[in-house]
């Protein structure tokens, strides 16, 4: 299953509220100020703070 990029309108950061951008091999959903990666899941984005990866300015820069 797919994720719908229609939802990056509606979804935000559960920590910030922020924006959250779709990772180049669309697998994750990524907070720029918390430096947060949330998995997608067969489509369904687990918006989770205990499933979020912690990145580094290096590895979310690769990420985009």
């Amino acid at each position: 299953m797919v994720f719908d990029i229609k939802l990056l309108d509606v979804l935000a950061c559960p920590v910030c509220k922020g924006k959250l951008v779709l990772n180049k091999d669309k697998t994750h959903l990524l907070c720029r100020f918390d430096r947060l990666s949330y998995p997608v899941k067969e489509g369904i984005p687990v918006l989770i703070e205990e499933e979020a990866t912690q990145l580094s300015s290096d590895e979310l820069e690769q990420q985009q």
